[in-house]
């Protein structure tokens, strides 16, 4: 196997004089997966880069990352430490703080205002900031969340295989979550909550696959140590309980694209809206020119491996961008430095 050759980091870029701003090609919002993968490429690529995170996860909860290849089980913290350094390694710098404010000048390059009352301006912008689970509102759940209450069974489902999983039905999609949970254990109950009572076809459904449902509406959770032990309904029923699925609304966390004119959309699947997301075309462009977005701001089913890729993906098309405006910037130079022609020459 041929062994990887050693890197020079990238210089970082001059310190600029004083009072002055400190200038980026890119600056990258938010420090997840999309977001050091997205800087680890730019920085790759040869470009100045600053990484503006707070190091608050949405995964944080989660004991380990699942099906992201070669790193299963790795803790999020450990992910995200060793993301950051191999950015440092080429040279790109990460910044811890969040960013307040951002704005879109008449040149084309961006303000970036950081809490810290400093400012930066880039030529390029990436938004990875996430998104926010806005969860049911059910005593004990929150408290559990990430643990014992879940949301992905691809994230999560091996986990609790063969034990006694829930379904809080909130909405119309409890009986597609209910049948997919179905795949790694045979202990699955619906608790219809707040949710219809399920159409003809969806209980055949539920029955054929040995799905038990409970009516009525859940109270709270009941934990012992920590750990979900079972689902209490109104009325005091309790029912034992190892894990619960929940749907979540998505809100992707997009104060600053507001900012620059961005206006979340609505993303559904199955006539059910998951939640809000930014829109964006496949490489993370957005309407506005020079920023782009990559991860759950605009995908809100993306995994962390699948938001890494989304950063990869976007932070190609900004080099690829960043070339145009280097090489337009060359050819008007090499045309300003050409001797003008004699007079009458032809």
């Amino acid at each position: 196997m041929t062994k990887p050759r050693p890197h020079t980091p990238t210089p970082a870029p001059a310190a600029p004089p004083a009072g002055a701003e400190a200038h980026y090609e890119a600056v990258v919002v938010g420090g997840g997966a999309a977001g050091l993968a997205g800087a680890s490429t730019l920085a790759r690529a040869r470009r100045s880069v600053l990484v503006v995170d707070a190091g608050r996860p949405r995964n944080a909860p989660a004991a380990g990352v699942h099906t992201y290849l070669a790193r299963e089980g790795t803790p999020p913290a450990a992910l995200l430490a060793a993301g950051r350094a191999e950015v440092a390694g080429y040279g790109g710098e990460i910044r811890s703080g969040t960013v307040t404010a951002a704005e879109r000048r008449p040149d084309g390059s961006f303000r970036v205002a950081l809490d810290d009352g400093a400012a930066v301006s880039a030529d390029r912008l990436l938004v990875t900031t996430g998104l926010t689970d806005e969860l049911p509102a059910v005593p004990g759940l929150a408290g559990l969340w990430g643990r014992d209450v879940l949301h992905c069974p691809y994230c999560h489902g091996w986990e609790v295989r063969d034990r006694a999983v829930g379904v809080l039905a909130t909405g119309p999609l409890a009986v597609h979550q209910a049948l997919l949970w179905r795949q790694w254990s045979d202990r699955i109950t619906v608790f219809l909550h707040t949710a219809q009572e399920p159409d003809d076809e969806a209980c055949e459904q539920l029955a054929a696959r040995g799905i038990a449902v409970v009516d009525g509406e859940v109270a709270r959770l009941v934990a012992d140590g920590g750990r979900l032990a079972a689902v209490e309904l109104v009325g005091g029923r309790r029912i034992a309980c190892d894990a619960l699925a929940v749907a979540p609304r998505f809100t992707a966390n997009g104060g600053i694209l507001r900012d620059l004119g961005l206006k979340p959309e609505e993303q559904e699947m199955g006539g059910h809206v998951l939640g809000t997301r930014i829109p964006a075309d496949p490489t993370g462009a957005t309407a506005v020119p020079g920023v782009w977005v990559a991860g759950n701001v605009a995908s809100l089913a993306e995994q962390v491996i699948g938001a890494a890729a989304a950063g990869v993906r976007a932070a190609a098309a900004i080099n690829a961008d960043l070339v145009g405006a280097d090489t337009r910037r060359a050819v008007a130079a090499a045309r300003a430095a050409r001797p003008a022609a004699p007079h009458g020459a032809g």
